[in-house]
């Protein structure tokens, strides 16, 4: 796949100074204003015999500026700085400068302790605690100086704590989002693969038994095992096609369309062709279902008749689909002879199931039947807009559809003994009846 073209970059005319190039600007104005105030301020300025304002201001500029420019790459320089230029403040006979310096080196011991490390910033607030105390004589000055320092030592660990705790939650989001995606790519080809090998898996056993005696049986085997083998290889590519980047364009790639529940007739197809009839029966308004419901609903039928076919050692089993207004209701019911459920030889295609319908915020069982055989039941509820939707249309329908009423929970199904001499029974699909005008979904 062709990389994109690159969005060619314009270099800016003027790269954005760093912070201390602005914090010099700001003092040589200040010098300018004053110089237009006063014909010798440069004079003052070089000449601090005695000149206590000018002297204080120069200290204050000369700490603030290298402290501005130091401050992101080398924190404790900055901090000693200005703890330098507070002592050197208290000199000048300005009280409110050294102050002023103070308050400076409590803003940079907050930056180390939010953006560096913990001994960097217990040793930065321990030494601002000490120059204080060596420098003052007034208690209560220094009282206040070194609680300043704490609150914001505790600010900048509070800052670091919050940006912590936000890297963990975005970090444990992102190891969510790809264990979710992991698992859906594992639902998605343990459903359609397990379905297609057990399929391919006894095609080739009939295969091989009847292949000297009945050389008709061996080549329905073969064509069943090919088509089979396509719609594998169909789905893997439709599979790997989701995976892969989107186009230059930024649109995505072709896909075949996903499977669903209209797809349920090649199931039967294939399945009986394995020896297992299966009986679909639908109950209330067919509609159109939402694409996740849709591949879910598909994807249980699927995984459940496989069981049956791998695991009941019976030749019969009911699928039933039950439309209603808030809910797609799915059964698969049959009348093996009870044994291990799959997942005690250690499958995972009732975890799988289970994980889809909770996706889905939904309702899953499965079990023995008290009678004998298996019960996979699903609910899946439907988005509240598509039941409303079609709540007008079920009522008025309701009275020309022909619906199934048996139960589905422990009735046996249709035919579960099956003919004398055990022989195949047709899989089939059982529709009710449209109302006058009405096509079928």
């Amino acid at each position: 796949m062709p990389a994109a073209p690159r969005t060619p970059t314009r270099t800016p005319l003027l790269r954005r100074p760093p912070l201390g190039v602005w914090v010099a600007v700001f003092w040589v104005t200040v010098v300018l204003v004053r110089s237009f105030q006063r014909r010798d301020e440069l004079a003052h300025l070089t000449n601090l015999n005695g000149n206590i304002e000018d002297g204080s201001l120069l200290v204050t500029a000369l700490a603030t500026t290298f402290v501005a420019l130091l401050v992101f790459r080398l924190p404790l320089a900055a901090l000693v700085v200005s703890l330098s230029g507070s002592v050197a403040a208290i000199g000048t006979g300005v009280p409110e400068a050294p102050v002023v310096l103070f308050l400076l080196a409590a803003v940079v011991i907050g930056y180390i302790t939010a953006t560096r490390s913990r001994l960097m910033s217990v040793a930065g607030a321990v030494l601002s605690c000490v120059v204080v105390l060596v420098s003052q004589d007034n208690g209560a000055v220094w009282a206040a100086l070194t609680a300043i320092t704490f609150v914001a030592w505790l600010v900048g660990n509070t800052v670091r704590q919050s940006r912590t705790h936000t890297e963990a939650l975005r970090r444990r989001a992102t190891q969510q989002a790809v264990t979710e995606e992991r698992l859906r790519i594992a639902r998605e080809l343990h459903d359609m693969v397990a379905h297609s090998i057990g399929i391919i898996a006894i095609q080739a056993g009939v295969g091989s038994r009847v292949m000297e005696t009945q050389p008709a049986e061996t080549r329905k085997a073969l064509d069943a095992i090919e088509a089979t083998s396509r719609e594998t290889l169909s789905g893997l590519r439709r599979l790997l096609g989701a995976l892969r980047e989107t186009d230059t364009d930024g649109g995505e790639p072709p896909r075949d369309p996903a499977p669903g529940l209209a797809d349920l007739g090649g199931l039967v197809t294939t399945t009986h062709e394995v020896g297992v009839r299966v009986e679909v029966r639908w109950k209330g308004q067919r509609r159109p279902l939402p694409p996740d419901i849709d591949l879910s609903a598909f994807r249980i039928v699927q995984e459940a008749v496989t069981n049956v076919v791998r695991h009941s050692g019976t030749r019969d089993c009911a699928v039933t689909l039950d439309h209603r207004q808030d809910a797609l209701l799915v059964e698969v019911v049959d009348l093996g002879c009870g044994g291990r459920p799959p997942t005690a030889s250690g499958g995972y295609g009732i975890v799988g199931m289970r994980e889809r319908v909770s996706l889905l915020h939904g309702e899953f069982s499965a079990g023995p039947r008290p009678g004998g055989g298996f019960r996979v039941a699903a609910r899946l509820p439907l988005p509240a807009g598509d039941a409303g939707a079609v709540a007008t249309a079920e009522t008025g329908g309701r009275a020309g559809a022909r619906e199934r009423t048996e139960p589905a929970t422990d009735t046996a199904p249709a035919g579960a003994a099956g003919p004398a001499g055990g022989e195949r029974l047709p899989g089939h699909v059982t529709e009710p009846a449209s109302p006058a005008g009405q096509v079928r979904g």
